[in-house]
């Protein structure tokens, strides 16, 4: 039996998995929607996940987790590896793109720019304010328009005039969209507006101040939008590589960063049976005032952050 590398990344609006095997290669791979309930989106997740492998000879012997919900999701797994978002981003696409300079993310709440230099990463720039840059925006405005968010890049791509949309912000966007539908725009150049207005965001935002070399490659969900891929050619004036797994990089890059660990132990899919909880409660032990998060298998603790010092201390 081979050994496999799982590789969990969890964020508020979609949950990625995958599972690749000593040569990297992916064994297993899977994207689904949270739905505010990170426990239930893994417990679903890892099912998935353990259907694809049915019939293969894989044994699970590393987990690694990263997203927003890395450290809640690396107790429930017993993760030998918990990385933040950017260093599981910049491995998993210098893994496929050796010469990156370049990292575009954009997922549903946020988005964030990765400079590399000779493999390392010298700059990067996150933005989890406005939601006018990200996925969550474009799905809304698809949802307005009476359109699905899997046809929005497909009906951009057939504008030959995009609509001028304002891209300062997610309230002057809607605003701007319905008034320029109200005066007769097509709902493709409108959508096609939407796109450009998404990537002006993210450069005016995200990107400001930083020098975007060539070669660029772009992950995250809103990856897959190709209307949103050739705006981004359009002006930044040059190609952008999108991978087939781009939506999954950064649970690649955790996977991989979990294999180079040589941490291992066996890690058992049966957990999708076991009930996991979460308690908060507030330290009052101090002037701190720490809010103390627990995590509890079957009643029995596994795991709590939060405290400052020593008196919000679990054991």
């Amino acid at each position: 039996m081979s050994k496999g590398y799982l590789g969990i990344d969890i964020g508020s609006i979609s949950t990625k998995g995958v599972i690749i095997d000593e040569n990297n290669n992916i064994k297993a791979s899977e994207y689904l929607w949270t739905e505010g309930d990170p426990l239930k989106a893994v417990k679903r997740l890892l099912s998935t996940l353990k259907l694809q492998l049915a019939d293969s000879q894989i044994r699970i012997v590393t987990v690694g987790t990263t997203g927003s919900a890395r450290k809640l999701i690396g107790a429930m797994t017993g993760a030998s590896v918990v990385k933040n978002e950017i260093t599981a981003h910049a491995i998993g696409a210098m893994s496929i793109h050796p010469e990156v300079r370049t990292i575009i993310e954009i997922g549903g709440q946020d988005s964030k720019i990765i400079l590399i230099e000779n493999g390392i990463v010298i700059d990067y720039a996150m933005n989890t304010l406005c939601a006018a840059g990200t996925g969550s925006f474009l799905s809304s405005q698809a949802q307005r328009l009476h359109i699905n968010i899997e046809d929005f890049g497909r009906i951009a791509l057939q504008s030959t005039k995009a609509t001028p949309i304002a891209a300062r912000c997610t309230v002057f966007a809607e605003s701007d969209l319905v008034h320029k539908a109200q005066i007769g725009h097509k709902k493709e150049d409108i959508v096609a507006g939407l796109c450009k207005a998404v990537v002006a965001n993210y450069l005016n935002n995200v990107g400001k101040g930083k020098k975007i070399i060539s070669p660029v490659v772009f992950q995250g969900g809103v990856s897959k939008n190709i209307g949103v891929v050739k705006a981004f050619e359009e002006l930044l004036g040059m190609p952008v590589a999108v991978d087939p797994n781009s939506h999954l990089t950064g649970a690649l890059g955790v996977a991989l960063l979990a294999k180079k660990s040589r941490v291992e132990k066996d890690f058992f899919f049966d957990i999708t049976d076991i009930e996991f909880k979460t308690v908060g409660y507030d330290c009052k032990k101090c002037s701190n005032n720490c809010e103390i998060i627990c995590i509890y298998r079957e009643d029995q603790i596994i795991d709590a952050w939060g405290n400052k010092c020593e008196n919000g201390a679990v054991h």
